[in-house]
C-alpha cells in the first residue's frame, strides 16, 4: 500500500517537474528548479537588450555565452534576439549553464543543452493544441475596431479583409450593423489561446448582400470560394490599400485644392498615413516607375485587355519597382506619399482602359476559375458541414442611436 502511495506522489513531482519546466515569466526573475542543484532564470527580451547584458546581471560566466552561440550557430544567431520574446536559463550550483530556451517566434522555439563534449542546439517546433473557434460580430465604426482590441484580432481582421477583397471595399463599403460570422482555428498552448490559424469558412453580410467565403484546397493549392465554387479572386482587387477613406472621388468636374479651378479628376484619392503600402491591384508589367510632373512618384502598370493603373503622389517606389518588371496581384509597389502636386498624404489611383479613364468604383470585374466538376461533390459535402457551424453563430447586436443603421461609415 504504502509503495501505491509513493508512487502516486512520485508521480505528483514528475508532473509538476514537467509544468515547471513549461513555465515562461513576463518578467526576469530567479526561482528555484525542482532539482535543488539547479535554478531558473526566466524572462522576456527588452527593447535593445543582448544576452551579453542578461550574463553580466546574473554574473554568468561570459565564456559560456561565447560556447551557446558557437553551438547555434547554423540554427539561429543569438545576437538575433528580439523583445518580447521570452528565455529561459537554467544553471547549476556553480552557475554553469545546464540549459537556454528562447522562443524565436510564435512557432518555433531554440533549445540548448549541454552534454558531455560541451553544447548542443535544436530548433523545435510549438506544439500547439488546434481547436475550431466560431466568432460573429456586427461593423462598428470598422472592421478593426468591431473584431476587438489585441494583436491577433487585427490579424484576423486583416486576413478577413483580404479574403473578400474583390468584392468589398473595406473602408468605402462598409456600414453599422453589417455583420460577419467566421469559421477559423484558433491555437492553444497548455490550455491557453495564443493565436490564430487559417480562416475556414467565413459569412459577411454587407448592406444587404450576403457574401460567403470557403476555403478548399486540391492540386496541391488553397484558395477561397464563393457558394457556387467560384474562385472569389478576380483580376483587380477592390482597391490598392487597406483602411483608408476616399477622400476625392472620380469626376469630370472638381475645384482643384490648389490651383484653385475646376477641372476634372480621372480617379480616386485615397487618404491615408504617410508610409502606408501600396499594392498592384492585379497582375501586370511596370511600364513606368519614377517622378513625373503633378503625380509626383509614380507607378504605371500596364495590364491584360489594356487595362493600365496609375498610382501617384508616392513617398518611395519599392525597390525592385521599375520598368518592364512584372508585378502580381497584392504585390508592394510603392508607399503613401504627398510627392507632386498634392495638399497632404494620400494616393491617387487611376484605371485607365484603351487609354480613357473611368471610375474606378464602377469596373465590374468577373470571376475566376470554377472548381472542375469531379471536384464539386466534395466541395458541397464541404459547404454543407461550414453552412452549419456558421448558422450557429449569432453576431452580438448594437444600438446606433441617432443614426442610420445603414448610412456608410466616415
Amino acid at each position: 500500500m504504502r509503495k501505491a502511495v509513493m508512487a502516486v506522489i512520485l508521480l505528483g513531482i514528475a508532473f509538476l517537474i514537467i509544468r515547471t519546466n513549461l513555465i515562461i515569466t513576463d518578467k526576469p526573475e530567479q526561482s528555484p528548479c525542482p532539482d535543488k542543484d539547479y535554478r531558473e532564470i526566466c524572462g522576456t527580451i527588452t527593447r535593445g537588450e543582448t544576452l551579453f547584458d542578461i550574463f553580466k546581471r546574473y554574473s554568468l560566466d561570459i565564456k559560456e555565452l561565447f560556447y551557446l552561440k558557437e553551438a547555434s550557430a547554423n540554427i539561429h544567431k543569438l545576437r538575433e534576439l528580439y523583445p518580447g520574446r521570452p528565455y529561459k536559463i537554467i544553471v547549476d550550483e556553480n552557475n554553469k549553464i545546464n540549459s537556454f530556451t528562447y522562443w524565436i517566434n510564435e512557432d518555433s522555439i531554440l533549445n540548448i543543452k549541454r552534454n558531455e563534449s560541451g553544447f548542443c542546439a535544436e530548433k523545435k517546433d510549438v506544439e500547439y493544441e488546434r481547436r475550431i473557434k466560431h466568432i460573429g460580430g456586427t461593423i462598428k465604426d470598422n472592421l478593426i475596431l468591431s473584431m476587438g482590441e489585441g494583436k491577433e484580432n487585427l490579424m484576423l481582421a486583416l486576413q478577413l479583409s483580404d479574403i473578400f477583397a474583390w468584392d468589398i471595399d473595406f473602408t468605402t463599403d462598409l456600414r453599422n450593423g453589417d455583420t460577419f460570422k467566421i469559421v477559423v482555428e484558433g491555437f492553444y498552448l497548455d490550455g491557453e489561446f495564443k493565436k490564430y490559424g487559417e480562416i475556414l469558412s467565413a459569412e459577411f453580410l454587407n448592406n444587404g448582400e450576403i457574401y460567403y467565403a470557403y476555403r478548399f484546397e486540391y492540386d496541391g493549392k488553397v484558395d477561397y470560394y464563393d457558394a457556387e465554387g467560384k474562385l472569389l479572386k478576380k483580376a483587380f482587387l477592390k482597391a490598392p490599400l487597406n483602411f483608408r477613406r476616399i477622400s476625392s472621388g472620380f469626376t469630370g468636374k472638381r475645384l482643384h485644392p490648389i490651383l484653385k479651378i475646376y477641372r476634372p479628376h480621372h480617379g480616386l484619392d485615397y487618404a491615408a498615413p504617410s508610409g502606408a503600402p501600396v499594392s498592384a491591384i492585379g497582375d501586370g508589367t511596370v511600364t513606368f516607375a519614377g517622378y513625373k510632373g503633378q503625380y509626383g512618384k509614380l507607378v504605371v502598370i500596364k495590364h491584360p485587355n489594356n487595362y493600365k493603373t496609375y498610382y501617384g503622389h508616392l513617398s518611395k517606389i519599392e525597390k525592385g519597382i521599375t520598368k518592364g518588371i512584372k508585378v502580381t496581384q497584392g504585390q508592394i509597389i510603392g508607399y503613401v506619399g504627398t510627392t507632386g502636386l498634392s495638399t497632404g498624404p494620400h494616393l491617387h489611383y487611376e484605371i485607365r482602359i484603351n487609354n480613357k479613364a473611368v471610375n474606378p468604383l464602377a469596373v465590374k470585374m468577373t470571376r475566376g476559375t470554377s472548381i472542375p466538376k469531379p471536384l464539386i461533390a466534395r466541395f458541397i459535402r464541404l459547404k454543407s458541414e461550414m453552412n452549419a457551424q456558421l448558422a450557429l453563430i449569432i453576431p452580438p447586436v448594437f444600438a446606433f442611436a441617432g443614426e442610420n443603421k445603414n448610412s456608410r461609415l466616415q
